[in-house]
């Protein structure tokens, strides 16, 4: 059985299991966007999991911070941004960026 959940579902599932301040309500809406995107391209189905979503992705303010987290020093964004895209999935939005853990 399948069901099918709006953005408004998906920040629901994210407060029902405790998880409401794991990602900011842009970071939900970027990675809400790249998983029906990745439905979309792949033609696989992604079966909510709140705990794994958590799990892999990780939210932060800025590519620089992200990158200095894995010990990598840049004095400009897109450079950072750049490096955090060749290692790992990387979504820049507006207030930050979300990246698959690596």
């Amino acid at each position: 059985m399948k069901q099918t959940i709006t953005f408004s579902h998906f920040v629901d599932a994210f407060r029902d299991h405790g998880r409401e301040n794991q990602f900011s309500y842009a970071g939900l809406r970027t990675l809400f966007d790249y998983m029906e995107h990745w439905e979309d391209e792949t033609g696989q189905p992604y079966e909510l999991d709140v705990i794994e979503l958590c799990c892999h992705w990780c939210e932060y303010a800025s590519a620089l911070e992200a990158a200095a987290e894995y010990g990598e020093a840049f004095d400009d964004e897109a450079e950072a941004l750049q490096w955090l895209e060749y290692n790992t999935i990387a979504i820049g939005f507006s207030g930050g960026v979300i990246i698959a853990n690596f």
